[in-house]
């Protein structure tokens, strides 16, 4: 199958966050519980509309326009989390000292591992080299250390994070230099 990326608009945002979590319920199972999953998706995993307006958050869709893979990057300090996430900061970087944001990578389980992962990750990295930056953070979810990792993002020790509800999460900081 084809896929198409481009920029993410506000219209998109439905089909976004129907798309997020039925990527982390099914691709991230096998790494967190149920439990994690639903806690999570009340903000750490969601739609950043800070992304979509900044128009550094793109999608993959397919031939019929169907939104299958989303992921972006940021030229500002929040690192994760969606609308909801309480600990945002939309303070902008300095791509001379500070390292751009990779955010928010989802992919439609029927369409996983056909490279739409790394393809909005390229572009995502080529974005963000272009608007100055020589260095990409991101946190990573425990499904998505794979990828990064493949793509040459080097992983700091796994924290845990508090959800809502107290229920705590797994996330890997990784960095990569451009």
């Amino acid at each position: 199958m084809q896929y198409a990326l481009r920029v993410a608009v506000p219209g998109d945002t439905p089909a976004l966050r129907d798309l997020i979590a039925r990527s982390i319920r099914s691709l991230g199972a096998a790494d967190y519980s149920s439990a994690q999953i639903e806690a999570a998706l009340l903000g750490a995993f969601g739609v950043d509309s800070a992304l979509v307006a900044d128009g550094t958050y793109y999608v993959a869709q397919t031939a019929h326009g169907v939104i299958v893979g989303c992921g972006g990057w940021s030229r500002r300090r929040t690192l994760f989390g969606g609308d909801s996430h309480a600990e945002r900061d939309e303070s902008l970087l300095d791509p001379a000292r500070d390292s751009a944001k990779i955010r928010a990578f989802f992919v439609d389980p029927a369409h996983a591992r056909q490279g739409l992962g790394s393809a909005l990750l390229e572009r995502c990295e080529a974005a963000a080299a272009a608007a100055g930056f020589r260095q990409l953070e991101l946190m990573a979810t425990l499904p998505g250390v794979r990828l990064y990792g493949a793509c040459g993002y080097t992983p700091s020790p796994q924290i845990l994070y508090r959800l809502p509800g107290g229920v705590d999460i797994e996330f890997v900081p990784m960095h990569k230099r451009l």
